[in-house]
């Protein structure tokens, strides 16, 4: 990936390299064991590997362009041009960025699961359907089993009643 970023720069800047063969083979082999496996799936809800999969896929970009950023840097320095350190602060504000990405990834997780609990409670305009004595049920939060047992009490009190 240096190797390629290098290449790019030097193009850009007009500079002719011969890169040698062994240090381009130690960069590969160097690329590949940097490289880490795919998330596995466990049992984790989806959201939570999607976090952990984008989450390290930041930190891979921001540690990346850190080296970049170093590398064209030193390029930089030693070619005092200008577009090189046009390149260099470009780099600088994508990591950037790449960083903000990262806040705003772990403030969208904390939101996806607060939602449940701060959800709006607040009714407004509520429209009921159904008969007057449903309604008077409904507000008095009557269910049909405490109708029942209500419907019970009032037979024993009116039976009491007329034994009198």
């Amino acid at each position: 990936m240096a190797q390629k970023l290098n290449e790019a720069v030097n193009d850009i800047l007009g500079i002719e390299t011969k890169p040698e063969s062994n240090d381009m083979e130690q960069m590969e082999i160097q690329a590949l064991s940097d490289m880490s496996p795919p998330a596995k799936v466990d049992d984790k809800p989806h959201v939570d590997q999607d976090y952990d999969t984008s989450r390290d896929n930041y930190y891979s970009l921001i540690e990346k362009g850190q080296q970049a950023i170093d590398g064209i840097l030193d390029i930089a320095k030693e070619g005092q041009h200008p577009r090189a350190y046009e390149v260099a602060g470009q780099l600088i504000g994508q990591v950037a960025q790449v960083t903000d990405k990262l806040q705003d990834l772990q403030k969208k997780l904390k939101d996806l699961k607060e939602l449940p609990k701060t959800a709006n409670t607040n009714i407004k305009n509520a429209l009921f359907v159904g008969s007057t004595h449903e309604l008077q049920k409904m507000l008095r939060k009557e269910t049909p089993e405490a109708s029942a047992e209500k419907a019970k009490e009032n037979e024993v009190i009116e039976g009491k009643a007329e034994n009198e």
